[in-house]
């Protein structure tokens, strides 16, 4: 059986399906096997590609007008396809850039693996230009990541809070806007610096 995917980009009703829908329609998708969105193809939330997803069977295809109104990038179209090809179901995309793609054929499957080669290649890319950039910070003296929450100045404030008796702990966390686990493992319960804390005065 062939199940038909259309999407457009906006929901106000200024963009139709109609030249999709045709498209589908004329490589042979049944009418009520046709699921529609009207979303960006950036968002998750797409429940008739969902619908269209669970509604595919061993032996099925999705058929879409063109490979953009399926996925929202090159990583989600590759783990789309790999996961309908696990399930026995073939995708076929009539026009556009993706045309020659129809996992149900032999030259079909050699170009999808050529998409699924670019990804990977992209994915390669992008963890050695973090890595690169990393090593690159470290180097300047600098580390990577999220700033610490708890600072020097903060930290002192602390220490002399929880030294004097009536502190509440939930009111300091909320002025310095710290969890009790993030105060707790730089200052004890009556002030003392923790090795949390004394590596923060340190500077390390």
């Amino acid at each position: 059986m062939l199940v038909g995917y259309a999407r457009v980009s906006k929901s106000d009703g200024s963009q139709s399906t109609d030249l999709q829908r045709d498209a589908l329609l004329a490589a042979g998708v049944e009418p009520g096997s046709i699921y529609e969105d009207h979303a960006s193809g950036k968002r998750d939330d797409r429940p008739q590609l969902a619908a269209a997803l669970k509604a595919l069977r061993d032996g099925d295809a999705l058929v879409v007008w063109k490979l953009d109104r399926l996925g929202r990038s090159l990583k989600h179209l590759v783990t789309t396809v790999e996961d309908l090809t696990e399930r026995g179901i073939g995708l076929r995309v009539l026009t556009g850039q993706g045309a020659a793609i129809d996992t149900t054929t032999a030259s079909g499957k050699l170009v999808f693996g050529i998409f699924a080669s670019l990804a990977e290649f992209e994915r390669e890319l992008i963890r050695e230009r973090t890595a690169a950039g990393l090593a690159s910070a470290r180097a300047r003296g600098r580390v990577g990541g999220r700033p610490p929450k708890m600072t020097p100045a903060k930290l002192r404030l602390a220490v002399a809070s929880m030294g004097r008796p009536g502190t509440v702990v939930g009111e300091l966390c909320a002025e310095l806007g710290v969890t009790r686990q993030t105060l707790y493992r730089h200052v004890g319960p009556t002030g003392e610096l923790r090795p949390d804390g004394e590596r923060v005065l340190a500077g390390k």
